[in-house]
């Protein structure tokens, strides 16, 4: 980010059917390629369960019974096309078999961050806004465009609202983020709304699992990217070759890996408390001499210490208190980077002075640089020490390693990290039960303070669903 740039304009959905049936019919190729033919996507099967839940729920809609709201977990960046592969695959599929007529197209309404068009490019926001998405600003305290918007489609709108309540990705298939209450909030708003309108319809939230599993454990791959990642951090490569791959006969062949990650991060963590002690003067301890035997509750320690480090430097720039969770932090940091980036005083560069443009400039570029401090947070914020140790999956150990790499590129090439593709995979997309906003209206109606512990509540509710679809499979 070189040049200061006009505000970040509001995207009004446009929804036309002929883009969705090509996003439709694009979708296998999407699933396995993406938008990069030579780097697989890495996705061949689609496994849904439960998807029964859904077609009812569709029906109920269609005939003006209910207001839907589909709640699923977003751990990845692929889990749009798991969603469009869900409505337009496997919802018809299972109408079909269980002998009932669906009007079509099935598809869904959905929320997304205005920043994703600032790193993919301003041709995502034209396509999201063809399939019927509608923009907000994610650390914004008040978007009344996208939130007006937002509240209309879930009242008006022909299909169904998808949101993602964690607000952004994880990068962990097993884990969920603890949820923001914003899903919670547009519920209860759309009960308002309805019972204004004299509406009779029930307001439902369904809550939708998305989990990723290799089809053939890439355990080669994953001990060349710890080579990689070994190699990067200036460590002796430890690359333990074919004969370490995990098989009932080497039984400590597991232990192996997760030694190499266990020092690879320990070696991260000092580069990088290091690096705020000596630049940013921060006040971290000096390390003991390291000898690569912490324990993970000890690496959980340090990591927590350094994310509310890189926290406080960028907020000390932007001039932002050092409260709420990391997750609020980190929105409250995005918000104030984008207030200095795209800027509501300069809607036209030629109305401005070359002396203001540059000074401009200058507070877009440095702004970009200071938020840098919260993205390498971002990715870190679900992490903890006993991921691998209770579930050493594959899986498992794989995305603690690619969020190793992205750290670390960020870091080397201060450009979104494209990550490597470790194999095929299959995605599991499980539907749960409905939760009903409606029912839990008297309590948020009473006061105040009772509205506050209701959408708490109905957020808990809703965290408690996602993490139970997860725990069978």
């Amino acid at each position: 980010m070189r040049y200061a740039k006009p505000r970040l304009e509001f995207i009004p959905p446009r929804f036309n059917p002929w883009v969705l049936q090509v996003a439709q019919w694009s979708l296998p190729i999407l699933l396995r390629f993406r938008t990069r033919p030579w780097l697989p996507a890495g996705i061949s099967q689609v496994e849904t369960e439960n998807a029964e839940v859904l077609v009812d729920l569709y029906e109920q809609f269609q005939a003006g019974n209910i207001r839907l709201i589909l709640a699923f977990r977003h751990p990845e960046v692929n889990d749009p096309l798991c969603m469009l592969h869900l409505l337009s695959r496997a919802v018809p599929q299972t109408a079909r078999q269980q002998g009932i007529r669906l009007q079509f197209p099935i598809h869904s309404h959905f929320i997304y961050d205005r920043g994703m068009t600032l790193w993919a490019g301003d041709w995502l926001g034209w396509l999201f806004s063809r399939l019927g998405g509608t923009p907000i600003h994610r650390g914004k305290r008040l978007d009344r465009k996208g939130m007006k918007m937002a509240r209309s489609l879930l009242v008006q709108g022909q299909f169904p609202m998808a949101v993602a309540p964690e607000g952004a990705t994880n990068g962990l298939s097993d884990i969920v983020s603890p949820l923001e209450p914003g899903l919670a909030q547009l519920g209860f708003w759309c009960v308002e709304d309805l019972l204004k309108a004299n509406r009779a319809e029930t307001v439902v939230i369904v809550p939708i699992s998305i989990q990723y599993r290799y089809l053939n454990p890439p355990w080669a791959k994953l001990d060349w990217l710890l080579s990689q990642l070994e190699a990067d951090s200036g460590l002796p490569v430890q690359q333990i070759g074919a004969e370490a791959i995990p098989n009932s006969a080497i039984p400590d062949s597991r232990d192996r890996f997760y030694t190499r990650l266990l020092r690879l991060s320990e070696a991260l963590l000092s580069h990088m408390e290091a690096f705020y002690r000596r630049f940013y003067h921060q006040p971290l301890p000096e390390p003991i001499a390291p000898d690569f035997n912490s324990s993970p509750q000890e690496l959980m320690v340090r990591l927590d210490t350094l994310m509310n480090t890189a926290l406080q430097v960028a907020e000390q720039y932007f001039g932002l208190p050092h409260e709420g969770t990391v997750i609020e932090r980190c929105r409250r940091l995005e918000e104030a980077s984008w207030t200095y980036m795209y800027r509501d005083d300069l809607i036209d560069r030629h109305t401005v002075s070359p002396l203001q443009q540059g000074l401009a400039d200058w507070v877009a570029e440095e702004a970009d640089l200071r938020v840098r401090h919260m993205r390498l947070v971002e990715s870190f914020v679900a992490v903890t020490g006993t991921y691998i140790q209770e579930k050493p999956t594959i899986e498992r150990f794989t995305e603690i390693a690619l969020l190793l790499f992205d750290l670390i590129a960020r870091i080397k090439d201060r450009d979104l990290p494209r990550r490597p593709r470790l194999g095929w995979r299959q995605a599991l997309i499980k539907i749960g039960e409905p939760i009903s906003v409606s029912d839990r209206w008297s309590a948020y109606d009473a006061n105040h303070r009772a509205a506050r512990q209701a959408v708490t509540d109905l957020t808990q509710a809703l965290q408690v669903a996602l993490e139970t679809l997860m725990v069978s499979k």
